[in-house]
């Protein structure tokens, strides 16, 4: 079993948030890692479509977050996380107002059910099933400074890990169902006209790859990480706003590093960035985030 320290590890999303299920870390039996990571990204250009463009009557659009994000091992194999974001956005130019609010809650069951050593390398296993769901009644029709796209959104990831001493790779792919949302008109067009206020939103595919260095103190990862949005999904038109049901594809490279001080082995601190380098309807941004977290033990001591 990897060491359970090691499974307070960062949680990364498309739009925002830092995560914890991704990595390939289970937290123990009767353990619960707590912490909160600080996000701020940024960005000035965006593909409308598949055209690159300056963000001029905008200017500078950022994000900034701060989570809470917890994860609890029910046993050595299966865990339960949970996060709650407050986001800020705003815009350097123009006349449309920042937003700020809670976000959306995400609630996560991970679980182990493969893992074997063969002479000096371990091989695992994890099946991950998600929900989220608004918890604000925030603005959807406001991109790209609502604070979400408003829908409740299934998942189910399949996730497989290879260490070889303190190297690692780790692959993951997700599919995310998600639920239609309403917004404050009757009328809107994609492809074509809607007599509506109902929003068919496309589902969409995760894949991610991570490989680097993990000890029982120290990961250090490079990561590619490419959302890409189903069928149902139309480009933004020309010189006009994003909208929920856009497609909104995103490559994006990044690098994540933790710490557990030896002194204190529940407390951890952990860092990164990321950037997009191609896209489809969303900002070419760049993030950074950093957190911390601390493990509670919840097992009773021996006497």
């Amino acid at each position: 079993m990897k060491k359970i320290y090691l499974g307070c590890f960062l949680l990364g999303t498309f739009f925002a948030n830092a995560q914890t299920e991704i990595d390939a870390i289970m937290m123990s039996k009767n353990r619960f890692c707590v912490g909160s990571v600080y996000q701020y990204s940024s960005w000035d250009k965006y593909w409308e479509g598949t055209n690159k463009r300056e963000n001029l009557n905008l200017g500078k659009v950022s994000t900034q977050s701060i989570g809470v994000m917890g994860n609890y091992g029910i046993t050595d194999k299966l865990n339960v996380l949970f996060n709650i974001p407050y986001v800020i956005t705003n815009a350097s130019a123009g006349t449309m107002k920042g937003q700020e609010g809670i976000q959306d809650l995400s609630l996560t069951v991970k679980y182990m059910p493969f893992e074997k050593k063969i002479k000096n390398a371990t091989y695992s296993l994890y099946a991950l099933g998600g929900y989220s769901t608004p918890v604000s009644n925030y603005t959807v029709d406001y991109l790209p400074l609502s604070l979400g796209l408003g829908s409740q959104v299934a998942s189910f990831r399949l996730m497989g890990d290879y260490q070889r001493g303190k190297f690692f790779t780790t692959v993951s792919g997700a599919y995310l169902f998600r639920s239609n949302v309403t917004i404050e008109r009757n009328t809107y067009y994609t492809n074509e006209m809607h007599y509506t206020n109902e929003v068919d939103m496309p589902n969409v595919i995760n894949i991610n790859a991570r490989a680097g260095y993990r000890s029982d103190r120290l990961i250090a990862e490079a990561i590619v990480d490419n959302w890409v949005t189903q069928a149902g999904g139309f480009d933004i038109t020309q010189n006009n706003m994003p909208f929920p049901s856009n497609t909104m594809n995103a490559l994006r490279l990044g690098t994540n590093i933790k710490y557990t001080l030896k002194k204190i082995p529940e407390l951890a601190f952990i860092g990164g960035t990321n950037y997009v380098i191609d896209g489809r309807n969303v900002g070419q941004s760049t993030s950074f985030y950093g957190g911390a977290f601390y493990v509670i033990n919840f097992n009773k001591k021996a006497k």
